[in-house]
């Protein structure tokens, strides 16, 4: 956001993080709780490590309700089942349109910011049917970053193109590159930066 304010970039661009204090305390979750979410629907939470999607599923809505975004393309290190899928040379791209996947794709491409299209499925989503709820938070040792993904699309609202890139593996680099220094990569912010530079208004 910072980039683009700087360039004066003329664009309706809104960015949200959703910021919250992760600490166990007596009124933590726990395994077997149902949470309601923002946007109405229930969660079964099945395993408590993972949170950050409950949060995101939240910032997913606010963003929709709030906005009503042309598309939306959220970035979250959320899954180690993606390192273990594309290793530390990809991010993991999930989209429900390819118009939009397929921009974030080629400005990634373009500032070497590269990103890999995963697959999504009904099979990969029924993973999250719950018995007590609307879903569970997490399905299965299988497919963990694509269910993750399935799991943060059932809070996008009326077909709103949408990419989501899980960047577990892109966040850190253990070696200094040409263009990032070792440490914390930013990964992301020359992705974005191209792809609003790029952009052709979704119809």
């Amino acid at each position: 956001m910072h980039a683009l304010a700087g360039r004066k970039v003329k664009r309706n661009v809104v960015g949200i993080i959703g910021l919250v204090e992760n600490m166990p305390d007596g009124n933590a979750q726990r395994p077997g709780d149902v949470v309601t979410s923002l946007s109405g629907q229930t969660i079964e939470v099945i395993n408590t490590d993972a949170e950050g999607r409950l949060v995101l599923a939240d910032v997913l809505t606010y963003v929709q309700d709030k906005f009503k975004p042309q598309a939306i393309v959220n970035l979250a290190t959320l899954t180690g089942a993606i390192i273990v899928s594309l290793g530390k040379e990809y991010a993991g791209l999930f989209s429900n349109n390819d118009v939009l996947a397929n921009a974030v794709t080629t400005a990634g491409g373009n500032v070497d910011e590269k990103c890999w299209r995963m697959p999504m499925g009904k099979a990969y989503d029924d993973m999250l049917k719950s018995h007590i709820a609307d879903m569970k938070n997490i399905a299965g040792p299988y497919g963990g970053a694509i269910t993750a993904a399935c799991f943060l699309r059932r809070f996008i609202k009326n077909d709103t193109p949408w990419v989501h890139l899980d960047i577990a593996g892109k966040a850190w680099s253990e070696k200094a590159k040409p263009t990032v220094p070792k440490g914390g990569t930013g990964f992301g912010v020359r992705l974005l930066s191209q792809m609003i530079d790029d952009w052709v208004d979704m119809k």
